[in-house]
C-alpha cells in the first residue's frame, strides 16, 4: 500500500510540475530543485538525541551564515573525520565507532547541511564540502570516512581544494556521477525535457561545472591519498557501477565488493577491514 501511495504522490508532483512548466518554468525549476535539494528526514531533537551522540563534547561552526554540528570522541593527536549521507545524521556511525574508538584516535563526526542538529533547507555535495573545509582547517584529519553522498562531498572536497595533508579516505557505497543522482530524480518524477533542461542549467550556474564533469571518480584520477572504497552489489540506492568507477581512476586503492550489506553497509568484517587499513602504514 505505501509503495502504490509513493507513486501516486511522486507521480502526481510530476504531472503538476510538467503543466507548471508551460505557465512558468523558471518557478517550475525552482519546485523540482527544492524536492531535489531538501531532505525530508535526517533531523535531530535537542530534547531526544541518540545515545551515540551522548555524553560527548559538541562544537558548532558556521558556514554561509549557517551553523553546523559537531561531535568529538576525544583520544589522541591522530583524527578521523565521518562524513554521513543523504537523510542521516551523525548517529548513523553508531556500529562503526565500535571498532574505531580502540585505535585511541580522536573522533570527529559532522552533521551534514539540513541535517541532524545543522542548520539549512538545501543539501548538496558541494556545499557539504564548504562544511568540511571549515572543520578540516581547524582539525587538519589525516583520515576521513564518508557514507553515500558524505563520499561525493569528500571526492568534491579533494578535488576543490587539493589538500594533500590528507593520507586515507574511505569510501563506503559512494555515488561518483551527479547527472545519474539528477536522471534518477527526473525519472522518478516522470519530469519533462523542459524542466530537465532548466535543472541542468542551473546546475551548470550553481556549481560552475557542467553535469557531465560532475563526477567523482574523475576528479579521483589526481587524488594521492591512499584510499578504501566498499560498495555492495545489492545496493539498490547506489549502483554497484559507482563503486567500480572509483576503483578504476583512483589510483592506490583498496576496493572491496560486498554481497547482502545494500545501500547502510553496515558490518562487523567489513569493518575491521576498515581498522586494518587505518592502522596500516
Amino acid at each position: 500500500m505505501k509503495k502504490i501511495q509513493f507513486f501516486i504522490i511522486t507521480k502526481s508532483v510530476g504531472i503538476y510540475l510538467n503543466v507548471l512548466s508551460y505557465v512558468n518554468l523558471e518557478v517550475a525549476k525552482n519546485k523540482a530543485y527544492e524536492l531535489f535539494s531538501q531532505p525530508r528526514k535526517g533531523r535531530i531533537k535537542k530534547e531526544k538525541m541518540p545515545k551515540t551522540l551522548q555524553n560527548v563534547t559538541y562544537e558548532t561552526f558556521e558556514c554561509q551564515n549557517e551553523k553546523f554540528q559537531t561531535y568529538i570522541w576525544h583520544g589522541n593527536d591522530e583524527i578521523i573525520l565521518l562524513v554521513h549521507g543523504w537523510e542521516s545524521n551523525a548517529s548513523r556511525w553508531k556500529k562503526l565507532l565500535l571498532y574505531l574508538k580502540p585505535l585511541g584516535k580522536t573522533i570527529i563526526a559532522i552533521d551534514a547541511p539540513a541535517h541532524g542538529l545543522s542548520d539549512g533547507k538545501e543539501f548538496n555535495a558541494p556545499k557539504y564540502a564548504e562544511y568540511l573545509h571549515v572543520l578540516i582547517q581547524k582539525y587538519q584529519p589525516k583520515i576521513i570516512i564518508g557514507h553515500s553522498i558524505g563520499g561525493a562531498a569528500i571526492a568534491y572536497y579533494l578535488n576543490k581544494y587539493q589538500n594533500t595533508e590528507i593520507e586515507k579516505i574511505v569510501l563506503l557505497g559512494a555515488p561518483s556521477d551527479f547527472k545519474i543522482l539528477s536522471d534518477n530524480f527526473i525519472k522518478l518524477l516522470s519530469l519533462n525535457n523542459r524542466i530537465k533542461m532548466q535543472l541542468e542549467n542551473y546546475y551548470h550556474e550553481k556549481f560552475n561545472i557542467h553535469i557531465d564533469d560532475f563526477s567523482g571518480h574523475k576528479f579521483a584520477k589526481n587524488f594521492t591519498q591512499k584510499a578504501f572504497i566498499a560498495h555492495d552489489k545489492e545496493d539498490k540506492v547506489v549502483l554497484i557501477d559507482e563503486g567500480r568507477k572509483y576503483a578504476s581512476t583512483w589510483e592506490n586503492t583498496i576496493y572491496i565488493e560486498t554481497t547482502g550489506l545494500g545501500h547502510s553497509m553496515h558490518d562487523g568484517e567489513l569493518y575491521l577491514k576498515i581498522v586494518d587499513f587505518i592502522t596500516q602504514n
